[in-house]
């Protein structure tokens, strides 16, 4: 039984014959995508894990792409129809649209079993265990028989448009240079399932023999790692032409470890 983001308001905090219990099946997944506060924030969908697993993709609250302006919403890419509904509710329907997503997607939206979203969003909580992570959706009663305890929580976040699914890596790089410099740095990814945009490591004061390192969420899944690509700049003319490289670039799937 999945909960797509089962309702809060007169709902949340009843007994568990009134909403939605883990009792209810022999396996409950619910995903949580609309859990603020109802009073100020009117969210719709309840907080307390309440499945076998809970997913709380981007945190649970706010979910990406649900910010933007209203007439760019309402006038939506899929229908000023499916637009309205979005501006009225855009995080609560976001459950059913991963979950239709996940059906694509089966290696897709796994879940890191982690304490909170801040300590997900700090890498706390990478790599996946060693029994793995769930996929959030519809794959996600193969974890059925690897549950641990009473309520386990699982955090990821999502792309802010259609196709929904991010796959996340771990990228430390090592800089080589002579002298440190301001600017940023920025890695993509290149692989047999496909190429990432650039993502930014770092920014600020560069150091020689420093390591440096970012989680980032790629809009695919890389697969085997072919070639990574590095980038620097320090934004503005400088006469001294420094030069900066990367020693080393190490980069860990949150998947496979």
């Amino acid at each position: 039984l999945s909960g797509l983001d089962p309702a809060q308001p007169y709902f949340q905090g009843t007994p568990t014959e009134v909403r939605l219990d883990k009792s209810d099946a022999d396996f409950v997944d619910v995903i949580h995508t609309d859990s603020a506060p109802t009073i100020p924030n009117l969210g719709f969908g309840i907080r307390p894990a309440i499945g076998h697993i809970d997913f709380y993709p981007n945190g649970g609250e706010e979910m990406p792409g649900c910010a933007k302006n209203p007439v760019s919403q309402i006038v939506d890419i899929d229908g000023i129809w499916e637009g309205t509904r979005d501006f009225v509710a855009c995080n609560h329907l976001r459950s059913y649209k991963y979950y239709s997503d996940s059906i694509i997607y089966p290696d897709g939206f796994l879940g890191y079993p982690c304490a909170s979203y801040d300590l997900f969003q700090s890498g706390s909580c990478f790599p996946c265990p060693e029994e793995g992570c769930p996929n959030m959706g519809h794959y996600a009663d193969k974890f059925k028989d690897k549950i641990k305890k009473d309520f386990m929580k699982f955090y990821l976040n999502t792309g802010e448009a259609k196709d929904f699914p991010l796959w996340r890596y771990k990228v430390t790089v090592t800089l080589s240079g002579r002298k440190k410099v301001k600017g940023y740095v920025n890695v993509a990814l290149y692989g047999s399932g496909g190429n990432t945009k650039q993502f930014q490591i770092t920014k600020g004061t560069l150091k020689p023999d420093n390591t440096y390192t970012a989680y980032i969420d790629a809009e695919v899944n890389v697969g085997e790692i072919t070639k990574v690509k590095f980038l620097w700049n320090n934004n503005w003319i400088n006469p001294t032409l420094p030069k900066l490289g990367a020693a080393t670039i190490t980069v860990e799937a949150g998947q496979n470890r």
